[in-house]
């Protein structure tokens, strides 16, 4: 549970804007076991809350998944390992159309979530990665200046990207995407993973797991089950989710898994007040 204003939570001095990293899974806001299906009312909702957060004057960068816009396509042409002679089964011609056609379809998903954001308020920025970001994993290349998150919210996602050697292409991760700007962005004073279909991290498969298995405060030892679609997830799901957590807070910054089906929690969770959900405690530095 949280119960402290962002500031408070990290030390950093009162006079700092606090700043959020928000990850909007793509479980969350699609359908992902239907191609390019957007979950639009639950995406207004979701807005209506950043918007909120906004005008209480916490600034936010947003990073959305993929889901069914991107994950169907990728697995169909194994597009995460990169360029190879397999042949999916989805009208492309060929992995370059369908590296084009994932690109397309995060753009009109990015457009979706940019748009319910401008009609609750909110003023933003889109920020393609195949555009500006190589490699994939944790390390990619690729400036991050224009992601700070101020007065404008930036908005950009999981991305087929241009990535060195034979392989010409790969998936970087949102989840990646979110762990180097926690850490490298400057005044980020949270980290936020909005996800669907459980309230945090579980010790049981969401299938067969009560309230009790919830976890949440996060301990090094504890022990965890997620599903991981593998039949459509591409990017590690649960797990890589929880490994970039860690790492986020053992560089000193909160972050926390909410289930944003739940009215609320979200904004809960951005404005620092109590709420259901996993907290991965900031280690203290000094």
């Amino acid at each position: 549970m949280l119960a402290r204003h962002p500031l408070e939570a990290t030390g950093r001095g009162p006079t700092m804007t606090p700043a959020v990293v928000v990850k909007l899974g793509g479980g969350l806001i699609t359908d992902k076991a239907s191609l390019t299906t957007l979950r639009a009312p639950l995406l207004k909702r979701l807005a209506n809350e950043l918007a909120a957060a906004v005008n209480a004057g916490i600034h936010v960068l947003v990073v959305h998944g993929a889901g069914s816009f991107g994950h169907l396509r990728a697995k169909a042409w194994a597009l995460a390992d990169g360029r190879s002679d397999v042949q999916g089964n989805d009208g492309c011609a060929n992995q370059d159309e369908a590296v084009e056609m994932v690109r397309a379809d995060m753009l009109t998903l990015s457009g979706h979530v940019v748009s319910a954001l401008r009609d609750a308020g909110v003023t933003t920025s889109t920020h393609p990665p195949h555009r500006w970001a190589t490699g994939d994993g944790p390390d990619f290349s690729g400036d991050l200046a224009p992601l700070q998150p101020g007065t404008t919210v930036p908005v950009t996602w999981g991305d087929v990207v241009p990535v060195a050697g034979p392989a010409s292409f790969g998936i970087l991760s949102g989840d990646d995407m979110v762990h180097r700007c926690a850490v490298e962005l400057p005044h980020i004073t949270r980290v936020v993973f909005a996800m669907g279909g459980a309230d945090g991290v579980l010790r049981r498969p969401p299938h067969e797991a009560t309230e009790e298995d919830l976890i949440t405060e996060w301990r090094d030892d504890s022990a965890f089950e997620g599903h991981h679609a593998a039949e459509m997830d591409v990017t590690g799901g649960i797990g890589l989710k929880v490994e970039r957590a860690r790492s986020i807070a053992q560089h000193g910054i909160e972050t926390l898994f909410v289930n944003g089906e739940v009215e609320g929690r979200l904004q809960a969770a951005l404005m620092g007040q109590p709420v259901r959900g996993t907290r991965f405690p900031p280690a203290q530095k000094g």
